[in-house]
C-alpha cells in the first residue's frame, strides 16, 4: 500500500483547492493507498522562523506531528494556490519552520551540498492559478514551481516532482472546475 501525504497549502478552508485536495484523496483511496494529509491553515504554529538555522526553535505540537508524516509518507502532495508569482504566507511559513537541517536536510562537513534526507520520495504539485502557464513560465520563469520543486523538493532529495497547473481559476466556469476535479481524481486513482 502506497502512504501518500497530501499538504494543502490554501489558508482558506473553504477555496477550491479544498475541494481539489478531496478529489486527489478520493481517487487515491479508491486504489487502495494509505493517505494521511496535512491542511496547513489548521495547524497551530508560529510561521516565522525567529532565528533562522541559528537557534532552533522549540516545535509545536502541530509541526511535530506534520513531520513525522512527511517522513512516513512515500508521495507528498502539494496543493496550493500561486499568490504574486510565490508561495502563500502560511505554507512558506510551514515549510520554514518543518523543512530544517537534521529533519529534512543535513550539513555535511566540507562538502557545499548537504545530504538529502528525503531520498526515496516522490512529489506532486498541483497549483492554481490565474496567470496563464505559458505567461508564469515564459515571462516570469515560474518562480513559485522552481522554489518548491528545486529549492525545497529537490533539495532535500525527493524525485521526481511532477507539476499540475491548473489556470485561469478566476473566472473559471463550474465545467472546467468539475474537469479540473475529474483530472485530480484520475492522478489520485493512479497514485501519482
Amino acid at each position: 500500500m502506497k502512504k501518500i501525504l497530501i499538504i494543502n497549502g490554501h489558508p482558506d478552508t473553504v477555496s477550491f483547492n479544498y475541494a481539489l485536495s478531496e478529489a486527489y484523496r478520493q481517487g487515491a483511496e479508491s486504489s487502495g493507498a494509505g493517505i494521511s494529509q496535512i491542511n496547513i491553515a489548521e495547524l497551530d504554529f508560529d510561521p516565522n522562523l525567529k532565528n533562522g538555522y541559528r537557534q532552533r526553535m522549540d516545535l509545536e505540537k502541530d509541526l511535530l506531528e506534520a513531520i513525522e508524516k512527511i517522513k512516513a509518507a512515500e508521495h507528498l502532495v502539494w496543493v496550493f494556490p500561486m499568490w504574486w508569482y510565490g508561495l502563500p504566507a502560511l505554507m512558506k511559513g510551514f515549510i520554514d519552520r518543518t523543512f530544517l537541517p537534521g529533519i529534512t536536510f543535513a550539513y555535511q562537513e566540507g562538502k557545499p551540498l548537504p545530504k538529502k534526507l528525503l531520498a526515496g520520495k516522490t512529489a506532486r504539485i498541483i497549483v492554481t492559478a490565474d496567470t496563464p502557464a505559458w505567461y508564469s513560465s515564459l515571462f516570469m520563469r515560474n518562480p513559485a514551481i522552481n522554489q518548491l520543486k528545486r529549492g525545497i523538493l529537490q533539495f532535500c532529495g525527493i524525485k521526481p516532482v511532477k507539476l499540475t497547473y491548473l489556470a485561469m481559476l478566476r473566472g473559471s466556469s463550474p465545467e472546467v472546475r468539475n474537469r479540473w476535479l475529474a483530472q485530480i481524481h484520475e492522478l489520485g486513482r493512479k497514485l501519482r
